[in-house]
């Protein structure tokens, strides 16, 4: 039996396709890790929806993209959550969103309250002898 088959896949070949898909999914990250940096979307919020740009990248990657966020900082949230930096958004489970996603809503919300500094003895005892 020496029967070939000849066929030919709509959309050239799969090489072509396989670039044309990278590419995109590259595009379409690039402008998800500008929104988070600034700030128009939380890396919460990406967790917990997963768009199909996200599914086989790394949280480390996601998480670092936020302001302020490097290497160590990541690691050290990943290492509270048992979570490998190479685990990827689209692979994390449904209880693991939900884990990530409270404490960095919460790390969000405790970096947004304005710090005061406690009265000093000086300022408590000026301002009774003001009064």
């Amino acid at each position: 039996m020496n029967a070939t088959a000849t066929f030919a896949p709509a959309g050239g070949p799969q090489y072509m396709r396989a670039l044309e898909r990278a590419n995109k999914v590259r595009l379409a990250r690039a402008d998800l890790k500008r929104r988070v940096a600034a700030g128009e979307i939380t890396a919460a919020e990406v967790i917990l929806e997963c768009p199909w740009e996200t599914h086989s990248m790394t949280v480390a990657e996601l998480l670092m993209s936020q302001r302020r966020w490097g290497q160590t900082r990541t690691r050290k949230l990943l290492v509270q959550l048992h979570m490998s930096e190479n685990k990827t958004v689209g692979s994390m489970t449904d209880r693991q969103r939900r884990t990530l996603a409270a404490m960095l809503t919460a790390q969000e919300a405790a970096a947004a309250r304005p710090w005061t500094a406690p009265p000093f003895a000086e300022d408590a005892r000026h301002a009774s002898l003001m009064a």
